[in-house]
């Protein structure tokens, strides 16, 4: 698989600017409240953190790829960041998280109300977007992501500390988490744009298979990647006790004694100074992060492969260079 080096989300938002710039401005009017001042506060010190806008740009992507010249899409758009930065604010309050994009979470700087009552309010405001659009089958495809990615986060709780958790229910969870939105944004640019059946099916394919691709790169940066790659600390799916791909394989693959030491560390949570490192070590002499590694890869290129049954489009080759790039972070 070829190697993309540059960030190619930094090119679609260039060719986007003037969309993004657009939801941009919508996200700020639909995020601010009079009668309760915190609201803006707590959203925009996320919101405004320099993040990739990654699900949005997938959304107006597809939509302009497919032809689209009205107005939705940019409600769309503004629909699928609120709904993404709404499951962040909720994510930090349940992980118990000190840092996110590289800046103090907002339960940190506020409190866990605020960040659980906020994150409520973009969910609110998301569905008012929506509505919007006069789309019933729009409403049904992000209401419905909505509610797979609360069912994901809710399976996480019960399989991320459990060692008994198996890659099928690892995939269950991270679709849910993860590729339920990206599918969702690209699904949705698709059928506002009014594209055939054929090629929604295609979008959607595209963006479920990307989100586990990225989602799987992010857990195996956990243990392999700096901070600076993830946004985050690294190695806080460890501290945190989480069973990620990685930690599933080396399990899967673990003698008896190694066996012990995940539980321990994972399921009693007694996690001692130099157990990361010999977390790693054990990943290595398993090849459970190649093997993960093999993965991601492999379902970015279930996601090339939907993509290029899309129209010919210099947004289309945009999004082929986004899929090699999150996998390039990990080769």
């Amino acid at each position: 698989m070829d190697v993309v080096t540059d960030k190619p989300q930094d090119r679609l938002a260039e060719w986007l600017a003037g969309d993004m710039a657009a939801v941009n401005r919508l996200i700020r009017a639909r995020m601010a409240s009079q009668n309760a001042p915190r609201i803006p506060e707590v959203s925009a010190h996320l919101i405004e953190a320099g993040g990739k806008r990654l699900r949005p740009l997938l959304t107006l992507a597809a939509a302009r790829m497919l032809g689209y010249d009205g107005p939705f899409h940019i409600h769309l758009a503004a629909t699928v960041e609120f709904i993404h930065t709404a499951t962040l604010l909720h994510d930090d309050v349940v992980d118990e998280s000190a840092r996110r994009r590289g800046r103090p979470t907002a339960n940190l700087l506020w409190d866990n109300k605020s960040s659980v009552l906020v994150g409520d309010y973009l969910f609110a405001r998301s569905f008012q977007l929506m509505v919007e659009t006069g789309s019933l089958r729009v409403l049904d495809i992000l209401s419905n992501a909505s509610a797979t990615i609360a069912e994901g986060e809710v399976l996480q709780l019960t399989a991320s500390r459990d060692l008994g958790t198996d890659e099928a229910v690892y995939l269950q969870v991270i679709r849910g988490k993860t590729a339920a939105l990206f599918a969702a944004a690209t699904e949705v640019g698709g059928v506002i744009a009014g594209a055939s059946e054929a090629q929604i099916a295609d979008l959607a394919t595209f963006g479920d298979a990307l989100g586990i691709a990225f989602q799987i790169a992010d857990d195996l940066l956990d243990y392999g990647g700096d901070d600076g790659a993830i946004g985050k600390n690294t190695g806080d799916d460890f501290r945190e006790r989480k069973v990620t791909l990685p930690v599933i394989k080396a399990v899967a693959r673990a003698t008896s004694e190694e066996r012990a030491f995940w539980v321990r560390v994972i399921e009693k949570g007694d996690q001692r100074e130099g157990d990361l490192t010999q977390a790693r070590a054990l990943m290595h002499r398993h090849r459970a992060l190649d093997a993960a590694r093999d993965e991601a890869l492999d379902w970015a290129a279930r996601a090339r492969a939907a993509l290029a049954n899309l129209p010919d489009h210099p947004l289309r080759q945009m999004l082929d260079d986004l899929t090699l790039y999150v996998v390039s972070r990990i080769s």
